[in-house]
């Protein structure tokens, strides 16, 4: 399968740029942030070039400043998630949804279609629900979100009680079977325009844990963790950072199970963290015939993602898909 989909936007230094649409453009407003969130004025600090930023490698400081990102970008009250758990970065879990809005537009005659009746499904939502709420603030879709972790959806579950009008177009839903990504969640007579997932990245709780040493040491040397010794895992559980195989062997069986189901999700996608897995996941999505295939590049600062995303609908059929079921949309 050709690469010949593939995006990439990137500045005159070089680098990959947010997507057009991303609130989070440039250095943050810690002012602004701070009327938001004020415990966060408690942890600034002043970084190598002078520049007013936080620790990165202090979990709480990264809570304070994405639960300041919810409510001051999209008026998402009462974030927060045990220290336990993956704190994910805001202005990235943005990137993902607006790429996504874009593959739904070229459906859709070159309009983002927005609304309630856009359903996506959010696989392994995590206790911060972050895609969810970003969606339904952003676009006004509608979400399902899944996860094996009860405890988890407890947490994402108060956050939605503190955000009864976003509440509203979110419905989470726990999976029971451990062995499962969309069989026991879809049901027989629903269907999504897009299905989203950020996989755990590793192997093993030991290949998590040096990861988090290495990303620790990282921070380090450009001058933005102060810790004498590294934070375990940078917050996450199992699931979030790890599964048997890694990234690659969650993806394949994301792809296997997408073909069980092809015409029940317009446009399933993931992120993937290693570019090294591109080959195989390329691979894998030929050997299930997806109809089509498309590699998008994301970046946050200097940190480099990718998003995969692919059908089994061809274009005519993508295109009754949205008139089928967007034809009240006028955004």
């Amino acid at each position: 399968m050709s690469n010949k989909n593939k995006k990439e936007t990137r500045n005159q230094g070089g680098k990959p740029l947010l997507h057009a649409r991303n609130r989070h453009q440039g250095r943050y407003d810690f002012p602004a942030l701070i009327k938001a969130e004020p415990a966060l004025e408690h942890m600034l600090i002043s970084n190598p070039a002078g520049e007013t930023s936080i620790n990165f490698a202090d979990p709480l400081a990264v809570r304070l400043l994405n639960k300041a990102l919810l409510q001051s970008s999209y008026d998402v009250r009462g974030w927060d998630i045990p220290p336990e758990n993956l704190c994910p970065p805001v202005p990235g879990r943005a990137d993902y949804l607006h790429y996504l809005a874009d593959l739904l537009a070229d459906s859709n005659q070159g309009r983002v279609p927005k609304g309630k009746q856009i359903t996506a499904l959010d696989i392994g939502t995590g206790a911060s629900c972050i895609y969810p709420l970003i969606g339904a603030s952003e676009y006004g879709w509608s979400f399902c979100a899944s996860d094996i972790n009860q405890a988890s959806l407890t947490n994402a579950q108060a956050i939605l009680e503190h955000n009864p009008n976003l509440g509203k177009q979110i419905q989470l839903r726990h999976q029971a079977n451990e062995l499962s990504l969309f069989k026991g969640i879809v049901a027989d007579d629903e269907w999504f325009d897009v299905s989203l997932c950020n996989p755990p990245f590793h192997a093993s709780a030991e290949e998590a844990r040096a990861g988090s040493t290495r990303k620790w040491e990282n921070l380090n040397k450009t001058g933005k963790a102060e810790q004498a010794e590294p934070v375990l895992n940078f917050s996450g559980q199992a699931a979030e950072l790890w599964c048997e195989g890694g990234e690659l062997a969650f993806i394949e069986k994301m792809i296997r199970e997408s073909a069980a189901i092809p015409t029940k999700i317009l446009w399933f996608s993931t992120l993937v963290s290693k570019s090294a897995n591109l080959p195989a996941i390329h691979a894998a999505l030929k050997q299930v015939k997806a109809c089509d295939e498309k590699t998008i590049i994301m970046s946050q600062g200097n940190k480099e993602s990718r998003l995969v995303a692919w059908t089994f609908l061809n274009a005519s059929q993508q295109a009754a898909w949205a008139k089928l079921r967007w034809s009240n949309n006028k955004r």
